[in-house]
């Protein structure tokens, strides 16, 4: 696979995520508000090398490997802040994740994130099927699935942050994904 490239939006600037991102990811990430319907995974409270240790062991691995794809998010008017992050993975049930800064919230700039990234992962990684597992009580996230033409193919239990919930998964195919453009 050739180099991550940037991608754009009409408000936005989606960039490779770099070990430089490592302080932005940080000062944005480390709020209740951002990680409380994520994976379990994540360590709470946010350790102070947090972001550093997630993309030097994590992140940007995969993403030397073929088998992630992350991006930085970051508004056209102010380039050089992070505002959150969006990402592919190539595991089963969860192909797309994200997050966004807790000012940034409630704007519609995840949704444009999130549409940029499925049009990669459709368009130029050719993927045949898109599935997120999500919170399902982040009302939030559920509506970026629900406008995209995502439909909700079953519900389990998963731990998260903030404790266990049933996880939603969503799906999306290439073919219906196509026809939406």
């Amino acid at each position: 696979m050739d180099a991550l490239p940037t991608l754009y939006t009409e408000r936005l600037i989606l960039r490779p995520l770099t070990l430089d991102d490592a302080e932005g990811i940080q000062q944005q990430f480390a709020h209740w508000e951002v990680v409380r319907y994520l994976n379990a995974l994540v360590p709470w409270p946010y350790p102070a090398d947090g972001a550093r240790t997630y993309l030097e062991n994590i992140a940007l691995p995969a993403i030397a490997q073929g088998r992630e794809w992350h991006w930085s998010i970051r508004l056209k008017q102010a380039p050089e802040q992070l505002i959150g992050n969006v990402s592919l993975m190539d595991e089963q049930d969860n192909n797309r994740g994200f997050w966004l800064g807790p000012q940034w919230q409630g704007q519609g700039l995840m949704a444009e994130a999130s549409e940029a990234v499925t049009e990669y992962w459709f368009s130029v990684l050719k993927r045949p099927l898109m599935r997120v597992p999500k919170a399902a009580p982040n009302r939030a996230s559920r509506r970026i699935s629900e406008k995209a033409g995502m439909r909700l193919i079953r519900r389990e239990e998963g731990l998260f942050v903030e404790g266990a919930f049933p996880k939603d998964i969503w799906e999306m195919t290439r073919e219906a994904w196509l026809a939406r453009r």
